[in-house]
Parts: structure tokens; sequence; C-alpha cells
């Protein structure tokens, strides 16, 4: 009774529905666009042998660190920019996006340089597999020119996203997507006469993908104009009580996500002194997980918009309970992508060009992560969406960071590398942090102090 109660109250709710909808999907929609991408790259790259695979993955753990960097500053700031566009302040929101910019290229260059100066040392912070790092450090190489852009792009798309205007981006990341998966498949195998350049054709496709979607999207954002048409004076005109607002606000998530993706990085580190074999496995898994969690990303992101609305303008009732109907959504949703993730896991397997081996490691893997889905997926919905539309940035970063450095990443090193233990064994004991900050979580969304106005008074 409770649950058909509930679908019927949040179906007539046009309003919040409507608006729900036309965020979450498009946002999803990129994020499956991205992720699939990453999932033709492993199957083309799959082609190539377990080395490939391992070299590629690790180092793109170079660009997972980088790009939760940039999801902090990003993050961070389109809560103010989302509950200043409650209030319908521009000018603010382009102070915003100034000092997001700054930020996001300033962290690019502490990325850029050592990978293209070093790039077999950063491999072998990863592993010790000595043919694992030379086509990993192939590969960043060159893929890590591509890091500015990315971060350009994303500082845009994230104020866009907080004006509630999120299909120009998709289509923009469509076709770049396209044209990566084109340049992947002519340079890694040298068809048509372009030259067989291995895994650092994979490299060069995604650099020329990512200039094109930054270019092609400051061309659409200021030849209009709108809100995200800042002029380098309007993004600079900073004082020091905005300034000191914005990194009140945004310091947390920033430290919040450069602490859980070092973590993060952390357990890498640990499967890839696994062997390639587990390294192969944990990468095959996570990235065909990536795909299974976009509807939750853009739930989420949707939840930190809406409710950062709402916020700014002063409804926070309306907040309150949206937030339930949002969290509603996605135990709803998560049911379902479970039981989609158990009837699909063997024929995904069998995309991949893998050995028996791999493949039952996969397997295994992904049993984990269905069993731990519900606690993952709440999480995500709570921290990235509901606690910091309000500003409640600070418990997100304890959540988070105790999550990944007490729990997760001592059990990866225990398990992996004092206990020997297999990679679906040390994966689940690594998904334990999940557990954790699901408790703590709740606790913390039912004390409503993310329930607040941001914006309502200047400091």
């Amino acid at each position: 009774m409770y649950i058909t109660n509930r679908i019927k109250n949040i179906i007539k709710d046009k309003s919040f529905l409507s608006k729900t909808i036309s965020i979450a999907i498009p946002i999803a929609f990129q994020g499956l666009l991205n992720t699939s991408l990453n999932f033709a790259d492993i199957l083309m790259i799959g082609k190539l042998g377990e080395n490939a695979i391992a070299g590629v993955g690790l180092a793109n753990k170079v660009f997972f660190v980088f790009t939760l960097l940039v999801f902090g500053i990003i993050s961070g700031s389109g809560v103010l920019t989302a509950q200043y566009w409650g209030k319908r302040e521009i000018i603010n929101i382009r102070k915003v996006l100034g000092i997001s910019l700054l930020l996001v290229l300033s962290a690019s260059v502490f990325f850029v340089v050592p990978c293209i100066l070093a790039p077999k040392f950063v491999m072998s912070i990863f592993t010790n597999s000595e043919e694992t790092i030379r086509l990993g450090a192939i590969y960043l190489a060159v893929v890590v020119i591509s890091y500015p852009f990315t971060a350009i792009t994303n500082a845009y798309v994230s104020l866009l996203r907080g004006i509630n205007q999120v299909k120009a981006p998709v289509v923009i990341s469509s076709i770049s997507i396209l044209i990566n998966l084109a340049f992947n498949y002519l340079l890694i195998y040298g068809k048509y006469g372009f030259p067989e350049l291995g895994v650092a054709g994979s490299a060069i496709g995604t650099l020329i993908a990512r200039i094109f979607e930054c270019t092609v999207l400051l061309i659409y954002v200021y030849k209009d104009n709108g809100p995200a048409a800042g002029k380098i004076k309007q993004m600079l005109s900073l004082d020091m009580n905005f300034i000191q607002k914005y990194f009140t606000t945004v310091s947390p998530v920033i430290a919040n996500e450069f602490m859980w993706g070092l973590g993060v990085t952390l357990y890498s580190l640990a499967y890839g002194r696994m062997g390639d074999t587990a390294v192969a496995a944990i990468t095959i898994t996570q990235t065909v997980e990536q795909i299974m969690q976009v509807v939750f990303m853009g739930l989420s992101n949707a939840a930190a918009v809406i409710l950062g609305n709402e916020m700014g303008a002063g409804h926070l009732k309306d907040a309150e309970k949206h937030a339930k109907d949002l969290v509603f959504i996605q135990l709803t949703l998560t049911v379902f992508v479970g039981i989609l993730c158990l009837f699909i896991r063997q024929p995904v397997i069998g995309l991949f060009e893998a050995t028996a081996e791999v493949a039952g490691y996969v397997k295994l893997c992904f049993m984990v992560f269905i069993l731990y889905l519900p606690f993952k997926m709440f999480n995500t919905i709570n921290i990235v969406g509901i606690l910091r539309s309000g500003g409640d940035t600070k418990a997100c970063l304890f959540l988070d960071c105790t999550g990944v450095w007490f729990i997760g990443i001592p059990m990866a090193f225990i398990g992996g590398l004092v206990l020997h233990l297999p990679i679906y064994t040390v994966y689940a004991m690594v998904l334990i942090e999940e557990v954790y900050k699901f408790i703590l979580g709740i606790k913390r969304y039912r004390k409503k102090k993310w329930l607040r106005n941001l914006v309502a008074t200047e400091f």
C-alpha cells in the first residue's frame, strides 16, 4: 500500500516528475555514451592482449583521479550555480564559472606535466609488469594532452546543468564519441590507409574527440550570449566575500573527490600487484558496471539541480518532499538494474576476447557488484545529490574519505597482497565501505542539516 501510494503521489506531481526526467535522462544518456565509449575501447584494445587491457586500464586511473578532482570543483560549483539560478542571479553564476575554470585548468597542469615528462614512472606506481608499463606509458603520454580540454568542457557543462540546459551538451558529446570511436578503429588497427598505432591510436582518437567537443561547446555557449556566456571581465570580477562563500561551499567537495579518488586509485595499486589477470578482470568488470550506473548518476545530478533550485528559491518544504521522492525512485531503479545485471552478465562477458580464467573472475566480480548495488546507489544519490545540494559538503567529505581510507584501502591491501585472495573476494572486501557509508549516510540525511538556502544572504 505504501509503495502504491508513493508512486501515485510522484506521478501526480507532474512538474517535479517532468523536471526530473528532463534533467536526469539527458545526463544519464551522456554518461551512457561516455561509458559505452570506454566499453568499446576495452573491446578494441582487448584484441591486442591482456597486457594492453591492463596498461590502458591502469593509465586511465590517472584520468580517473583527474576527473574526480575536476568533478569535485564543478560539483561544488554546481551547488552554488543551482541555488543562484533559483534566484536568477546570472552575474554571480558567471563569477562561479570564472573561479571554476581557473581551478580546473590549474589542476590539469599538475597532471599533464609529469605524464608527458615521465609516463613510465607514473605507470610504475600502479604495476611492476614491464610490458604493462610500456604500453600504458605510450597511451598516457598522448591522452594526457586532452585533459585541459576535458576540464574546460566539464566546467561549462556543469553550469549548463545548473541552469537546466542539458540537451545541447548531450548532442555535442554524442558527436564527439562517434568521432572518438571512428578514429580509434582507424588508428588502433590501421584501417583504410591509416597507420596501425595500437594503444597510441586509441589515445590519439580520444585527443581529437576532446578537442572537437570543447571547441563546439564553446561556440554553442557564446553564440547566443546566454547565462553561461560569461566574459573574462565578468568571470573574474570577484571580491573577497564572494571568494569566501565559494570556497566555504566548494573546498570540502574538492577535498572529498580528490581524497576519495586518490584512495580508489590505491585500490588499483593493490590490484596491479595481483597480476595482469586480476587487472584485466577488474577493468572489464568496472567498465561494464559504469554503464549500469549511468541512470543513477543522471538521477543524482538531477537531484542536485532540482533541490538546489528549490532551496535557492526558498522552497525548503518542496525540497524535503522531493528528496524523499528521489530516494524512492532510486530504490525502485536499483531493483530493476540488479535484475538486468544478473541476466546480461554472461552475454556481456562473451563479448570480450578474454581467457577462461579472466572470464570466470569477471563473472564472480559481477555477482559482488549486484549484491552491493542497493548500498552503492543510495550512497550515490545521497552524497552527490541530496547532501551536496544544500551545501552539507563536510558530511560528504567525512563519509567518502573515511569509507575509502579506513575500510576500502586496508581491505584491498590485506586481501590482495597479504592474504593473496582472488580478485572477486578482494573486490567484495573493498565494497564493505559502501555498507558503512549507507548506515552513516541515512543518519545524516534524516538530520536535515542539508536542507538550507545557501544564497539567501551574503557573507
